[in-house]
């Protein structure tokens, strides 16, 4: 009889559970903030259900064909094509136009060949029709064309002079710098500054780089290495470099001429 009633109750207690755990879930779906009024602190606060029960949203979009940081091997596409309108060649080489992605698909199964992108920054992008032994050979070909192309070495000279060094071994120095930087070699200067000398090592930096302006640039500013040494690192200046100085030095000597020109009326 003990053991009866103790059942009873012990399932009376399990019922009264279940029954308050699903009124409070169904208050929690159904209520909602109201706008300007109080919310509840578990509201805001509340981690969300997939949290809590461990689920993974689930999303239709697709995921990207390509990964932007990496580059694809030159090879056969497959049907994985994320362009709606491409350029397609044949596989003689000839433009065969705009056309669906689908129409493309038809073309390469119907002649049983292989769509490989050559542009992908093209609008639209270009597509060609190839077979395998072609992508194969061509292959071959960027890869004997990229073991051929010469690795850029870049060199790297080194001088070093006291900051009370003479005004013509300095010219000396400078002129050596001038023929390192024509051979588009970097050039390290490391100047030490000399017992008793005032001279500051950073105008003597600006000084040489005034007589080589219209080669070089820094690569690495003047800057202290230790006490009482500085160093810097000069660089030959690039084509769009050179362009842009020449435009700053015509239009500063038009500036000059126009100020002589005022002076003289």
């Amino acid at each position: 009889m003990t053991a009866f009633c103790l059942m009873k109750l012990f399932c009376q207690a399990t019922r009264n559970e279940s029954i308050c755990s699903k009124r409070f879930f169904s208050t929690l779906l159904t209520q909602t903030p109201q706008d300007g009024g109080f919310s509840p602190l578990w509201w805001g606060n509340a981690p969300r259900m997939s949290t809590v029960f461990g689920l993974k949203a689930f999303c239709t979009a697709e995921k990207p064909h390509t990964d932007p940081k990496r580059k694809a091997a030159f090879g056969s596409v497959g049907r994985r094509i994320p362009y709606r309108i491409l350029h397609v060649i044949s596989q003689d080489g000839e433009s065969l136009g705009n056309m669906h992605r689908a129409e493309a698909l038809k073309l390469m199964d119907k002649h049983d060949l292989k769509l490989v992108l050559l542009q992908e920054n093209a609008e639209p992008p270009v597509y060609r029709l190839m077979t395998g032994q072609q992508i194969h050979e061509e292959q071959m070909r960027r890869a004997e064309k990229r073991k051929a192309s010469p690795k850029a070495v870049v060199v790297q000279k080194e001088l070093s002079f006291s900051s009370s060094i003479a005004k013509n071994d300095l010219d000396t120095k400078t002129k050596q710098i001038a023929q390192w930087i024509e051979k588009k070699c970097h050039v390290k200067v490391t100047i030490r500054q000399a017992k008793g000398s005032n001279v500051d090592m950073f105008t003597l930096f600006d000084q040489i780089l005034e007589t080589v302006s219209e080669k070089a640039t820094y690569l690495s500013k003047p800057r202290a290495a230790r006490e009482g040494v500085s160093i810097c690192i000069l660089r030959p200046m690039s084509e769009k470099e050179l362009k842009a100085h020449q435009k700053a030095e015509q239009q500063k000597d038009s500036t000059v001429k126009k100020d002589e020109n005022e002076d003289l009326k």
